[in-house]
């Protein structure tokens, strides 16, 4: 069958293998072609024969602002307020500390319940570390209540990583500079799915992470960014010799570089760095207001070919219909949700389980036409018609679920 598709139409630019259906972009997107000659050339020719002399020759030292800045046009931002360093979860330590420390008269962070772990996990770890931080976890209607005299930042996720819940990023910051404080963003399940435009809603501080859908390789490089109004103030906590003013004077004092290169800490990763950049070069001609359009519109497709064909089996769509309140994946919650996705896993239609009870399927605009989404359904269908999914086989939790 030829696969039918909504322009634009980038499969061609992936490797992707015959009769798989790849829905889990969110968690990682699949290798570009373009990669694996990049990656060629860099270990044989950069590092094989040029040696350290590739850290000027191929501008090794240059390449954490160089994709920052290609980043920065997927996400509303000046090319000089996204930076790639390090993972999503030391960027947040550093930017929630760095907005903490910045007001002493200032020192709650809020955030939600139910946010991804790690940002969870990492605001714990800051307040633990900094005696005036204190962290306030409160439900998601709370949020902006919350907010007050005492708040420095309020961070959250854009799209919420199970249900696919999509902030009002513009809102919730206004919200938060009335309160006088900091809004830091986590664009990981956002960028290079849906349309983000972090200076039109005034944002401060956001984080992303380079693996999902800019498909930069398993534990590829993260980016940052710190709007440009903010900063001379703020200070990076890791404070590490790529962030210095001057880091090959080799000083015993640290002074900290000027604007978004003081958050570089350490020698960036040069072979993820690479991948990354191969990933994020695929997007130089992408029409991204049809490619997002495209996404919503296979959204769609998915829900209603869905409800025509899988009611009655006990999945609840908990996704927002809305498209201005969802990102690009669509969730379903059932008690054996873990074993439907084996399911259909065995059936060459890999999407993801999230715990405790929910089924996610990444709606990749760049490579999924109308043919995958159809027969994805279709796999589901038959999984749930026939009850495969019951096979104790499918059941059994492998260590990464």
């Amino acid at each position: 069958m030829t696969n039918r598709t909504l322009a634009p139409d980038y499969r061609h630019l992936f490797h992707l293998p015959d009769k798989i259906i790849y829905l889990d972009g969110n968690s990682l997107g699949p290798l570009p072609r373009a990669t694996v000659q990049r990656q060629a050339e860099v270990v044989a020719r950069q590092w094989g024969e040029q040696l350290i002399r590739s850290w000027n020759e191929a501008d090794w030292i240059g390449a954490p602002q160089r994709i920052g800045a290609k980043i920065a046009a997927l996400i509303g931002a000046k090319p000089h307020e996204v930076i790639v360093a390090d993972s999503t979860s030391t960027n947040l330590f550093k930017l929630i500390a760095a907005a903490v420390l910045a007001d002493p008269a200032r020192g709650e962070v809020v955030t939600e319940a139910g946010n991804f772990p790690t940002d969870l996990h990492v605001a714990q770890g800051a307040a633990a570390s900094i005696r005036t931080m204190s962290l306030k976890i409160v439900a998601r209607d709370d949020l902006a209540a919350t907010l007050g005299p005492a708040t420095a930042l309020l961070t959250l996720s854009e799209v919420d990583y199970r249900s696919g819940y999509r902030h009002d990023m513009s809102t919730l910051t206004a919200a938060a500079h009335d309160a006088g404080a900091l809004a830091l963003w986590d664009l990981s399940h956002s960028s290079g799915a849906i349309h983000v435009d972090l200076n039109a809603a005034n944002a401060d501080l956001a984080v992303g992470c380079g693996y999902k859908y800019l498909n930069g390789g398993p534990g590829a490089p993260a980016f940052l960014f710190v709007a440009e109004r903010h900063q001379a103030q703020l200070a990076n906590p890791l404070s590490g010799w790529m962030g210095h003013a001057r880091p090959f004077d080799f000083t015993d004092d640290y002074a900290p570089a000027a604007g978004i290169d003081r958050f570089l800490t350490g020698t960036p990763a040069i072979l993820g760095l690479a991948a990354l950049e191969s990933g994020i070069d695929l997007w130089a001609d992408v029409d991204r207001a049809a490619l997002f359009a495209k996404g919503q519109a296979l959204w769609t497709l998915f829900a209603e070919q869905f409800e025509a064909r899988c009611a009655g089996h006990g999945l609840r769509l908990v996704t927002p219909a809305d498209p201005a309140r969802r990102g690009s994946h669509i969730s379903f919650a059932h008690p054996h949700a873990y074993e439907i996705c084996q399911a259909l896993i065995a059936r060459g239609v890999i999407g993801d389980f999230r715990t405790p009870d929910i089924a996610r399927f990444g709606i990749t605009p760049l490579y999924l036409g109308i043919d995958d989404i159809v027969r994805a359904v279709d796999h589901l269908a038959a999984v749930l018609n026939e009850g495969e999914w019951r096979d104790p086989a499918f059941a059994v939790r492998a260590r990464v679920t």
